[in-house]
């Protein structure tokens, strides 16, 4: 199963940063947005308030972005969530007297160092303003 907790906090992100009226920001508004439980959105905006990215005031509903959209990567999103740090996953104890099997280990931890660069470069490149201009 994919995890989906980079998508959601984007989403969270995307709605702090789109909505005017902060008041309507509680946990049951957005998670009525990400269509999730407001347990599972109380626990990511904790998540990205740990990281600085978000604020609140207590007793007051509302959340606040603490980085600018064109200054937040979705690289700096990923990391905050603690996104995996890797991938894909490379099955355990092939056969070693296959010839595919004793080198495919070491044959896909360089394929996938690779694609992990190229994901982290991609997400670099990326703003949290970049989603909100293709929202519009």
């Amino acid at each position: 199963m994919v995890n989906s907790r980079f998508s959601v906090a984007i989403h969270i992100l995307s709605l702090i940063a789109t909505t005017s009226d902060k008041s309507q920001l509680t946990s049951d508004f957005i998670a009525g947005s990400v269509n999730t439980n407001p347990v599972v959105v109380r626990r990511m905006i904790g998540v990205l308030k740990k990281a600085g990215l978000l604020t609140s005031q207590p007793g007051i509903a509302g959340y606040e972005l603490l980085v600018e959209p064109k200054d937040l990567t979705l690289l700096a999103v990923y990391h905050a969530i603690d996104g995996p740090e890797q991938l894909f996953a490379i099955h355990d104890e092939p056969n070693p007297d296959c010839t595919v099997g004793r080198k495919i280990q070491r044959t896909l931890e360089g394929v996938y160092t690779s694609v992990w660069h190229a994901m982290e470069e991609q997400l670099q490149a990326q703003t949290l303003q970049d989603v909100l201009d293709q929202l519009r």
